[in-house]
């Protein structure tokens, strides 16, 4: 069975992010990049599924600048037998990447799709869905265990009363939760070996995706600084403030 992970390059979860002086983004420039974290614990399940037997090949695919390549690099360090690159510096919104997903689904022929999430930059948790939308396969979001056998996909999930199992028949699409896996430390002879497998590089036009945006970012702008706290004298008073000056009651 072929698996087909998701990968996205961002800004790395260590780095303070700080927002353009002109308030229209966040600015990358000489800033850390690395793969989304909920990705690369796609990316580690993925070849765990290999290691157990279940899955012949792994193909990383990632969407966005050449950069990206450093990021397929290092799916395919952690296990991944080879990468797809779909190289544009378009903007690219969850509904642009999951067509273009859909079309890559029709040419590789996946058993299963297993994806973060969502990406620590923008926190849209939209790919994935949209993705299992357009092709028609079955969906089980946030994923904290995975289990493949006999045509099917075992999938626990976090739910608010406790936890819920699906079951999936194959192809599939599955979005990983933190809670699925630790990933693996990537040691060097793997990032040497990562250098030698095969990375193709193609364009949307090249599937057929039109990646125009669709929602337009009007400002970004940081949160609030937290204002300091106060002491109050009893109950009342806290009621009193509570109702009348932060009214949340």
């Amino acid at each position: 069975m072929k698996v087909l992970v998701p990968v996205k390059r961002v800004v790395d979860y260590n780095v303070k992010v700080r927002v353009k002086a002109d308030g229209t983004g966040v600015d990358i420039a000489n800033v850390k990049m690395s793969m989304n974290p909920f990705d690369e614990i796609a990316v580690e399940e993925a070849v765990r599924l290999k290691e157990k037997g279940v899955v012949t090949e792994i193909v990383a695919v990632s969407c966005g600048v050449t950069q990206c390549q450093e990021t397929l690099r290092t799916a395919m360090a952690i296990g991944a037998d080879r990468a797809i690159l779909v190289e544009t510096t378009d903007e690219l919104q969850p509904l642009a990447v999951a067509k273009i997903l859909k079309a890559l689904v029709a040419k590789e022929q996946p058993g299963l799709v297993i994806l973060g999430k969502q990406a620590i930059d923008d926190d849209c948790n939209q790919t994935g869905q949209m993705l299992a939308a357009l092709t028609g396969m079955p969906q089980a979001t946030f994923a904290s265990k995975v289990a493949v056998a006999d045509g099917h996909a075992l999938v626990t999930r976090e739910v608010d009363g406790g936890l819920e199992t699906l079951k999936l028949k194959l192809p599939a699409v599955v979005t990983a939760d933190l809670r699925l896996n630790e990933p693996r430390y990537v040691t060097l002879p793997n990032i040497m070996k990562a250098k030698k497998k095969t990375l193709d590089v193609m364009k949307p036009s090249d599937l057929g995706v039109d990646t125009a945006p669709r929602i337009k970012t009007l400002k970004v702008a940081e949160p609030p600084k937290r204002g300091a706290g106060i002491k109050v004298a009893d109950v009342a008073a806290l009621v009193d403030k509570l109702k009348n000056e932060a009214k949340v009651v």
